[in-house]
């Protein structure tokens, strides 16, 4: 109703200058508005453009799939439906998801409502961008090694990266299969909490979702979670100004009656690298599928190898090629070994690295990016420091658990700052009581950084 009235006004007068949607679903969405029942009648939702909405496009903002319609809704887009919520429209994203500013959308990048000449970071820019800016009450993103949290940071709004397998991906274009994770992008915790609770749960559709509704711990009081501070989180690569931000906020949940503990997560520095061996792996055999003779681009020839090269040349953007490249190569003779086996083995044990973790405390907290959003351009030249902005957010994706983003303060020039808060496998009500907790103590962004 009003919600949706509003967020289309926000679209009229902003988007055109900070281009968070690809496709707005105007004529859609107001006569639903009336219509709708359910846990979140009237709720104005965005999604992200690799996320299957019947009967619209959707096209993984790649040339490839730019005239592909989807013919089914994804199990969350069904979801959200029943539960009374209006999709509002598609909003951009790094092509197929392959980046941490949205700089690789092949129709063009998203800007950071809170800094125009800065990124909001990626691969669901549009996403963050659109609720921070006002355009909708949340948005869907998807999160393969940070690209709910990191963006959400950036843009200073709440993202929650799920339990792997806690929310089908049945109508999700895939990335990298056992990384991806679909959740919500929200202003607050409460809201990202309403959404999880709607989206979660088995789907028969995705032999990997898990049963929730049994696996919920008993509520705690907050005296008796233990917080856990990981010192390979606060590193001479961290920013001084979040440092400072994250560490204040820390104390003043322990101040709040929260225990400390500090903690150590020993392969972390082995993270990085080895998200950068599976998911390209992943990503060379799920965009193989994309071949000029299936569905969307099609570059005709003779000679069916050259409808191929052709169809991938033009379709697929330098990021996304340079991926598949690399994912190819590490799964190939005599390569396959050397890394992508080693790098399942440095996965195993950063998964270990947590369940020890997780004997002593409930949650760990850690910075969301080791630095604020950067200007456009600043790293589009040099892959290894874009792909630095992922460093505190891949492990969780390697694990397999829970994290949750939520703002913490900003700089001294007003750029967002964000904390994350990791969980145990299937615990995200720890996550949400801790992070609800925690924007009541938050007060106002300052400008010095800090944590009111």
């Amino acid at each position: 109703m009003e919600t949706v009235t509003s967020a289309l006004k926000a679209i009229h007068e902003r988007d055109k200058e900070i281009h968070a949607f690809l496709e707005v679903y105007e004529n859609d969405a107001k006569p639903q508005t009336a219509q709708r029942q359910g846990a979140l009648a009237g709720l104005s939702i965005a999604v992200k453009d690799n996320i299957l909405v019947q009967g619209k496009h959707v096209s993984a903002a790649s040339k490839t799939l730019e005239p592909y319609v989807a013919s089914y809704d994804a199990t969350v887009i069904a979801k959200l439906k029943d539960a009374g919520a209006i999709i509002i429209g598609r909003t951009n994203m790094d092509e197929f998801a392959m980046g941490s500013s949205t700089e690789n959308s092949a129709f063009g990048p998203t800007k950071n409502p809170r800094d125009t000449s800065r990124v909001p970071g990626g691969s669901s820019g549009g996403s963050a961008a659109a609720v921070a800016a006002g355009m909708c009450d949340a948005a869907l993103g998807s999160d393969t090694g940070g690209s709910i949290r990191q963006p959400a940071a950036f843009c200073g709004v709440v993202g929650l990266k799920p339990t792997y397998g806690a929310v089908s991906r049945h109508g999700l274009i895939a990335m990298s299969s056992s990384l991806d994770v679909l959740g919500p992008i929200t202003k607050t915790v409460a809201d990202a909490k309403k959404i999880f609770d709607v989206i979660k749960g088995k789907d028969p559709f995705d032999s990997t979702t898990l049963e929730t509704r049994n696996l919920k711990p008993e509520t705690q009081d907050k005296k008796e979670i233990r917080i856990g501070v990981p010192k390979e989180y606060f590193t001479s690569g961290l920013d001084p100004e979040i440092e400072a931000s994250v560490k204040k906020a820390i104390f003043s949940l322990q101040a709040s009656g929260f225990r400390l503990q500090d903690i150590s997560l020993p392969h972390t520095d082995y993270a990085l690298a080895c998200y950068y061996i599976i998911m390209p792996a992943e990503v060379s055999a799920n965009l193989a599928r994309f071949d000029g003779i299936r569905y969307g681009l099609s570059k005709k020839s003779d000679d069916l190898l050259e409808v191929y090269t052709k169809t991938r040349g033009a379709g697929f953007g330098k990021e996304v090629q340079r991926r598949i490249l690399l994912g190819a190569y590490v799964l190939s003779a005599g390569y396959y070994d050397a890394y992508y086996a080693k790098a399942q083995k440095v996965r195993a044990l950063i998964k270990r690295d947590f369940e020890k973790a997780f004997e002593n405390v409930d949650v760990i907290v850690s910075p969301t990016t080791p630095a604020p959003a950067f200007k456009f351009g600043e790293k589009s030249s040099d892959p290894v420091e874009m792909y630095i902005s992922d460093i505190y957010t891949v492990s969780a994706n390697l694990a397999g658990i829970p994290a949750l983003s939520v703002p913490c303060g900003a700089t001294k020039s007003g750029l967002p700052i964000g904390i994350q808060f990791m969980g145990r496998w299937l615990e995200e009500e720890t996550l949400f009581e801790v992070g609800q907790k925690f924007e009541d103590l938050r007060g106002n962004y300052s400008q010095t950084g800090g944590c009111d």
